[in-house]
């Protein structure tokens, strides 16, 4: 396959995935914001959001201070921020239509159809009515861009360079989210002991789980009260677990596999370490060292993942 080629069809799924996590932290966050709540707590509720996608300099130097609405409006519907719902969804039709002759009719018109009406629903201001409502749309259309790409696609290369973006921004995301949900913990998070000291309530770990679709699943898997531990096990250690650290670098395994050549021996060899340590793993030992050491740890050898898969297969970065 042509690089060119493989480029467009690992952004475009990088794309779609990273609109579907950005309106997930979202929904979660103006659900949260229902419920009584401080000016000063949902100031940081918000910048914890703005840090995850490392854009708190960038909103503060164009908006100033941090205000609900500012702040959707900035992640949904901003042309000049490139990690926008807005801007996500116009680079995934784009380099969709870069390679429409790879994709299946149904994948493209998906595509397609997705962009033209997110902004329909921009233009008609559906979004400053009903917030909720377009961000379950937004998850929904990531939903049926999946399924389709599943259910029509032939499983050649391009089908793995597809997969290969979606679970890579999936991993980097879910790690993102997890590091800055604990670090609002007011430090670094080691454990049941420091749970207890700090008196988060079930709330915020629902509201994490539920930001993954997780919550159902842990009341499924534990059977308990949320715990913080337990919620870092799901989401980092759980293989079965689609949106854990774990479940991600094991579908990057698997379609590095497949499209594997005579330059990526080194990349697969560093997927396949990665995987391999989180397969082994255990929370206690992670929790040790501390969450924040062992995320950002993990989010370095994911970015040199992504820099390697382009250096193998994709258009050389400028």
């Amino acid at each position: 396959m042509l690089s060119r080629t493989a480029d467009h069809l690992f952004w475009m799924a990088r794309y779609m995935e990273r609109a579907e996590n950005t309106a997930r932290m979202l929904d979660v966050n103006y659900q949260t914001l229902l419920m009584p709540r401080g000016a000063a707590s949902a100031e940081l509720l918000w910048r914890g959001l703005l840090g995850i996608c490392e854009l708190v300099g960038d909103y503060t130097g164009r908006y100033g201070a941090i205000h609900s609405r500012q702040v959707m409006h900035y992640m949904v519907c901003d042309e000049c921020n490139p990690s926008s719902i807005l801007s996500c969804l116009r680079a995934a039709r784009e380099n969709a239509r870069a390679v429409r002759g790879t994709l299946t009719t149904e994948v493209w018109e998906t595509q397609n159809q997705t962009w033209l009406e997110f902004r329909r629903l921009i233009a008609e201001g559906r979004f400053e009515r009903e917030p909720g409502e377009v961000f379950e749309w937004v998850k929904f259309r990531s939903h049926l861009s999946r399924g389709v790409t599943l259910g029509t696609m032939l499983q050649d290369e391009a089908f793995h360079f597809l997969r290969l973006g979606t679970f890579l921004e999936r991993a980097d995301n879910t790690a993102r989210l997890l590091d800055v949900k604990f670090q609002g913990m007011d430090g670094d998070f080691f454990g049941s002991q420091a749970a207890r000291e700090q008196e988060y309530d079930f709330y915020h770990w629902s509201a994490i789980l539920r930001s993954v679709s997780g919550f159902e699943v842990y009341r499924k898997v534990y059977r308990d009260v949320i715990r913080p531990e337990k919620v870092a096990e799901l989401l980092i250690l759980r293989p079965d677990m689609p949106r854990s650290l774990a479940a991600c670098v094991a579908e990057v395994v698997s379609n590095l596999t497949h499209v594997a050549n005579e330059q990526s021996a080194e990349t697969r060899r560093r997927a396949g370490r990665l995987h391999a340590d989180l397969q082994y793993a255990r929370i206690d030992e992670i929790l040790s060292t501390g969450l924040h050491a062992y995320l950002t740890q993990f989010l370095d050898r994911i970015g040199d993942l992504g820099r390697g898969i382009s250096r193998d297969f994709l258009v050389p970065m400028a």
